[in-house]
């Protein structure tokens, strides 16, 4: 087995080695030193978390079905849209509260978003640069967004009386642009639904109420065909809330069987296709070079909720793009959110943010798609590196604290190097720093005179061109 020590060496001669394309490895968490440019005074053998040759996975495996689009569109709108929406809050405010039944069912009665126009949202989703879109069908507090026979708590018996679902789906086929459903198997509405008091729940069982697990596993089931049989092709189902734990590989069969280029995730009834770390709460999104595993990382525009709040404190820009950044260069996709008003709007300092993203996003877009996860090939934690042939991109997606990077221990330098966010060249050399004095090679690949101050400093992405780069 090579040591860390060895396999730098080989990759400052330009020998890189890569583990197999299509490999699932567990627990490859990066670590480093806290000088990213000194190396310890005795070099130690891996650990399991530490990324070795053996177990870099360069880009997560591929389905090698009609949900590989999922592989090829990377970046989507998350959209959290429902009756709470009328009173301005999170998506969760019914279990946060502790309110009745009787004291929140009545706001479907003002739900009444005449201002929905789907063809807008998708607008706006091109505008960011995002491909897909993955809609809220129900949440936790149980209400339907689409004309379902298993209950009368939906969009159809409000003031608006229309299928959203069905207005998003026709616009999303006819511009071909990829739809997913997000289910919640919690329910807080349903009287069949087996409460217990677990999160997301009613605290306890309603006067009148007859819980039935059995039973209403069978509703859910019925509601979820009806999702993949009434609305043409679904390319993603995102079940949620899933607090009593049941597995059954049956119910994601199902939705393989009716809509086989769907993508599912993994808070359903078994392990899906993919992972979703939430708001940066797995560590894995901070610490992993490459994602092991398919991944989908989630974050919503609101600090606060993910539904329109009144009053939300919304993220920056910068900090949005790098987080988008990061998962990205790692080999994940990412699914941002919105939630749309009650009149069927999106909130206008949610859509500026996104159409920020987007002008940034398209700018450096060749640097995400399609390429290999490189970081390996560098000892500088401060930056992430993808591979596509002989070109390599070297993304800045932390705040910088000096404007150059050392690339140590790459020692080559490129034909060409260029700023992908302004096009601009930039200056490249090969010296042997202070820092490298003690270490062989001494000397590394230096890239300066980086605009990393101001406001146009987020997300730098630059890519060198090489005459012959080893993969």
């Amino acid at each position: 087995m090579l040591t860390r020590r060895k396999l730098l060496d080989l990759v400052g001669k330009g020998i890189v080695m890569a583990g197999p394309a299509g490999a699932l490895m567990n627990g490859a968490n990066a670590t480093a030193s806290p000088d990213e440019h000194a190396e310890p005074a005795k070099p130690k053998p891996p650990t399991p978390t530490e990324p070795t040759a053996e177990n870099y996975v360069r880009r997560p495996p591929r389905f090698n079905d009609g949900r590989d689009w999922f592989m090829e569109k990377r970046f989507g709108l998350f959209t959290h849209w429902g009756i709470y929406s009328v009173g301005a809050w999170d998506t969760v405010e019914m279990y946060v509260k502790g309110m009745t039944r009787a004291e929140y069912a009545p706001y479907m009665h003002k739900f009444n978003p005449v201002k929905f126009n789907p063809d807008a949202w998708l607008d706006l989703c091109e505008q960011a640069g995002m491909e897909y879109i993955t809609f809220t069908s129900k949440h936790t507090d149980g209400f339907c967004m689409w004309n379902t026979r298993e209950t009368s708590y939906n969009i159809m018996n409000t003031p608006y009386g229309k299928d959203t679902l069905k207005m998003l789906a026709d616009a999303c086929h006819r511009r071909k642009f990829p739809l997913c459903l997000y289910h919640s198997v919690a329910d807080e509405h349903n009287p069949i639904y087996p409460t217990a008091g677990r999160p997301y729940e009613l605290a306890a069982p309603e006067p009148g109420d007859e819980p039935d697990k059995e039973k209403y596993l069978a509703l859910l089931k019925r509601q979820v065909q009806e999702l993949c049989t009434n609305y043409g092709e679904i390319h993603g189902f995102w079940w949620d809330g899933n607090v009593m734990g049941y597995k059954d590989p049956a119910y994601n069969n199902m939705i393989r069987s009716l809509q086989p280029n769907a993508v599912i995730n993994n808070r359903g009834f078994d392990d899906g296709d993919f992972g979703t770390p939430e708001r940066d709460w797995d560590n894995s999104v901070n610490t992993e070079l490459s994602f092991q595993k398919r991944t989908e990382a989630c974050q919503s525009v609101g600090y606060q909720s993910w539904g329109y709040r009144a009053g939300e404190d919304y993220y920056s820009l910068p900090y949005l793009i790098r987080s988008i950044h990061k998962v990205m260069a790692k080999g994940g996709n990412y699914l941002l959110n919105v939630g749309p008003k009650p009149d069927g709007t999106i909130p206008e300092e949610a859509a500026t943010l996104l159409r920020q993203i987007g002008k940034w996003y398209k700018s450096v877009k060749e640097s995400l798609l399609d390429v290999d996860a490189a970081s390996m090939m560098t000892r500088n934690r401060n930056v992430l590196l993808t591979q596509r042939g002989d070109t390599l991109y070297v993304h800045l997606f932390k705040e910088q604290e000096i404007p150059a990077i050392y690339l140590t221990p790459i020692a080559t330098l490129p034909r060409r190097a260029t700023l992908l966010n302004t096009g601009e060249r930039v200056e490249c050399e090969i010296m042997a720093p202070p820092r490298l004095a003690q270490q062989k090679p001494n000397h590394c690949l230096r890239l300066k005179n980086l605009p990393v101050s101001g406001p146009a400093s987020v997300g730098l992405v630059v890519k060198l061109e090489f005459d012959h780069l080893a993969s």
